[in-house]
């Protein structure tokens, strides 16, 4: 099964507000950057274009979108609300009911893909 395959059968599984979540970050996450590819690794999606920028991931009580170079972009909305410790990465949990705001998320996502494209 291919990466593309395997991300919609995780979001299918996913029943409740989570997978709707995850349905639609991933839409935002295409929005922001059409030429940007789906992987799976780690048992998650992964969204890759000039090395890896972010990945998707259904926990118990949240839904997270963890940036792998989250530390090296700028985050002006402050969506970032968790592994604010963490040395390189940053990640938003996102809980149901909770409201993200997706002009600023798309952004986000559009820097990340261009700090990587500017580190080559």
């Amino acid at each position: 099964m291919n990466a593309s395959d395997q991300i919609t059968k995780r979001v299918s599984e996913t029943k409740d507000w989570r997978g709707k979540q995850l349905a639609r970050l991933r839409q935002l996450i295409h929005a922001a950057d059409p030429d940007i590819a789906e992987e799976w690794k780690w048992d998650s999606p992964v969204f890759t274009h000039g090395g890896m920028v972010c990945s998707i991931g259904a926990f118990k009580d949240h839904v997270k979108v963890n940036f792998f170079r989250g530390s090296s972009i700028a985050d002006p909305h402050r969506l970032f609300n968790a592994g604010l410790e963490a040395k390189a990465t940053r990640a938003i949990d996102l809980h149901e009911g909770e409201k993200l705001d997706e002009k600023a998320f798309k952004q986000l996502v559009a820097a990340a893909v261009a700090h990587n494209l500017k580190k080559k």
